[in-house]
């Protein structure tokens, strides 16, 4: 499972989503939570969009109330039959979140929960497969759009340094993006699968990361703890 992730700066995601209409304006993020806005790329009239929209999937017939049903994590092996976000899934409402890394929370021998960030190596962007869907608050006829990030068994290093989850985000190659995005049903699912531990690096970080008040580049640091 994913709780918290970083944002690259705009000018970076553009870049590795060049063949876009960005629609978006964001700035970095290095503590992103639940119900943040977030950059996500989709399809519309079958081209690519890039807009905002709230981390917090609410399913369509939710009408609006996140107390009825809103995942933030959809586990790949439960797309078929969890009604909070099954039905996003089957009318293909698909897209891409693009991350520079997320963190994971391993319990100590100590009983501590020490904080990691995880990424990618020699790569500043990367795209996490997801799913979004629409709702309308009827009350105040508001119209919510929000995202789940999909997610995998973990491999070995996340495992490790992530083992309070049995999950790790669903992470596409970069030639993936246009079969994530286009592709059939069957075609999509195979691409949730569990990204290659070497080409993943993971360090400890200061326990900062636990208060939302905290949303700067010192969050992603290396610490030394033991």
């Amino acid at each position: 499972m994913c709780e918290r992730f970083v944002i690259a700066n705009q000018a970076a995601v553009e870049r590795e989503f060049p063949q876009l209409r960005a629609w978006w304006r964001f700035e970095p993020s290095f503590n992103v939570s639940t119900r943040n806005n977030v950059p996500i790329v989709r399809l519309h009239e079958g081209e690519a969009e890039g807009v905002m929209m709230r981390w917090g999937l609410i399913p369509d017939w939710a009408e609006g109330d996140p107390v009825k049903a809103c995942t933030t994590n959809a586990p790949s092996d439960e797309l078929d039959r969890n009604k909070a976000f099954s039905g996003a899934w089957w009318r293909g409402q698909r897209c891409i979140v693009p991350l520079s890394g997320f963190y994971g929370w391993q319990l100590t021998t100590q009983q501590y929960l020490q904080p990691y960030f995880a990424r990618l190596v020699n790569r500043s962007v990367f795209g996490v497969a997801a799913i979004w869907d629409r709702t309308v608050n009827k009350d105040e006829d508001d119209v919510i759009e929000g995202c789940a990030l999909l997610t995998v068994k973990p491999n070995d290093l996340l495992a490790d340094v992530h083992n309070t989850s049995r999950q790790m985000p669903a992470i596409l190659h970069r030639d993936e993006y246009e079969q994530w995005l286009r592709g059939s049903t069957a075609r999509a699912r195979s691409l949730l699968r569990t990204y290659p531990q070497e080409r993943m690096v993971a360090h400890a970080v200061s326990p900062r990361i636990n208060s939302l008040k905290y949303n700067d580049e010192q969050l992603i640091r290396p610490v030394l703890f033991g």
